[in-house]
């Protein structure tokens, strides 16, 4: 599926800032399953200089310098990307989850790109309860692909989505508690669960198809950055992406743009400004499917 993005984030300050600093997750990755045919990303006000790169994560970061006094500050990406993520192994040919996380913790050549994600991260502290609560879909022997199905379609009957009962900062256990959130945070939850059980996951930011195909459920946090898991199934199969805010597993509605430990990782616009104020914040996001 070829789609069409568009994304901008517009601040508007209080008073003028006079110099700013940005570094920005914002341009999509060239991956496995997904070609980005084209790219670009434009400020405005123009930045004074920018610098593009990669993360540790190898993700694209590009950092602009504004020397100039300015009143707001907006930034958007379009792009162009095919995706055609392949679907997962049969559940009966992944390995048990406890092999798995034995995978990770012995780390070595088969696991070092997934042992990182073992850990815990700055947003995502160890929580117990979040262990607790997956649990009953992890029994001994379970095959990982389905323990993770289930816990991915449980996320999403048993929490409502709720914008603004949450923020950036909202911890899991308050998630856990109230039972309502976003896509972050249902992202947050299923990552410190299946660290808790020693299984490596990773934040994937990105995006999801505005309109879904005609029939479909309609999707929860399409008209915004979105945001979902990916989950290490071992050194034979590798990653597989589940969006647990829509219990889907990510084939071809979703557009990849970095991932990292947590939300803190690959937050798409952050820096530091001299002056503003107060501000607000708005964001728009389109995926056009071609």
């Amino acid at each position: 599926m070829k789609y069409r993005v568009s994304h901008t984030t517009t601040y508007t300050y209080a008073r003028p800032v006079d110099l700013a600093s940005h570094m920005l997750h914002l341009t999509p990755r060239s991956i496995p399953g997904q070609r980005v045919i084209w790219s670009d990303l434009e400020a405005d006000p123009p930045a004074s200089r920018t610098n593009a790169g990669s993360d540790h994560f190898g993700n694209h970061v590009a950092w602009m310098s504004m020397d100039d006094r300015h009143a707001s500050f907006a930034v958007t990406v379009k792009a162009e990307v095919d995706v055609a993520f392949p679907p997962p192994p049969q559940i009966c040919d992944t390995l048990p989850w406890e092999d798995v996380a034995k995978a990770a913790s012995a780390g070595g050549p088969a696991a070092w790109q997934a042992a990182e994600f073992v850990f815990d991260s700055p947003m995502i502290p160890s929580e117990p309860a979040a262990g607790a609560y997956a649990a009953p879909s992890f029994p001994p022997g379970r095959p990982i692909l389905a323990a993770l199905l289930e816990l991915n379609g449980r996320i999403r009957k048993e929490f409502a989505f709720k914008a603004g009962v949450t923020n950036v900062q909202t911890p899991v256990s308050r998630v856990l508690a109230q039972r309502a959130g976003v896509c972050q945070d249902f992202t947050h939850l299923m990552i410190a669960a299946l660290r808790a059980h020693g299984l490596p996951a990773r934040y994937v930011s990105g995006y999801l198809r505005t309109k879904p195909p005609p029939g479909t459920t309609p999707r929860r946090g399409a008209d915004q950055s979105h945001a979902w898991v990916g989950a290490w199934l071992g050194p034979d199969h590798g990653w597989v992406d589940l969006d647990p805010t829509n219990d889907l597993v990510v084939h071809d509605e979703h557009v990849v743009l970095a991932w990292g430990r947590d939300y803190g990782d690959i937050s798409p616009v952050r820096g530091v400004i001299l002056g503003g104020g107060r501000h607000s914040v708005s964001v728009g996001v389109d995926l056009e499917a071609l």
